[in-house]
């Protein structure tokens, strides 16, 4: 119990009450402690420092059991001085383009096994094609093979998704767990774009 307790995500907003990140439970308690942030009940948006915090009730399993007390986790904190936003450029990558195309062959949709994909330039490269977000795609072998050194259009192939630049989230850029409580911090579209052009 408590180690899975203590890695679930607690949403991280700004002083500004912007969401910044997502830490782990034991990173936000740590902040809190420390007086570099403090939680945020999410029904009341009332703000709690640790000994006010500590005081409360656990909510059924939501708690970690301390030495002597049981403490309730946290879904979000605000930090006490941190006002900036995460700069959201997207740095150009391997890594990053499995990340937008999310593991999908950009030609026939399917999702084989990492090693069965690779990156393609739509433009080859022969053609003056260069490595950018808007040239490069993810394709499974069967595909990249069968387009070898042609354009889609040359090869009868049709593109799943026009490829572009991303926009990133510095929230949802590490986690897939989101709580339900964090909709009243980040709209719907937020999380919805995330990694669409």
């Amino acid at each position: 119990m408590i180690a899975p307790s203590l890695q679930r995500p607690t949403l991280v907003l700004n002083r500004n009450w912007q969401p910044v990140n997502v830490a782990t439970v034991a990173r936000a308690l740590t902040m809190v402690w420390n007086e570099n942030a403090r939680i945020v009940e999410p029904e009341s948006y009332q703000l709690f420092d640790w000994s006010d915090w500590a005081k409360l009730d656990p909510e059924g399993d939501q708690f970690i059991q301390a030495v002597s007390q049981k403490i309730r986790i946290p879904e979000v904190i605000t930090l006490s001085d941190f006002d900036q936003v995460p700069s959201s450029t997207v740095t150009f990558s391997r890594r990053n383009i499995f990340k937008r195309d999310r593991f999908t062959c950009q030609y026939c949709n399917k999702q084989p096994t990492h090693d069965q994909l690779t990156i393609d330039h739509v433009k080859p490269r022969s053609h003056g094609g260069g490595s950018s977000w808007e040239n490069c795609v993810l394709a499974c072998m069967d595909c990249n093979h069968y387009k070898a050194d042609r354009t889609p259009i040359q090869a009868g192939l049709k593109l799943h998704k026009i490829p572009g630049r991303p926009t990133w989230n510095p929230i949802y850029s590490q986690h897939t767990i989101r709580m339900d409580s964090w909709s009243k911090f980040i709209s719907e579209a937020y999380w919805t774009t995330e990694l669409e052009n």
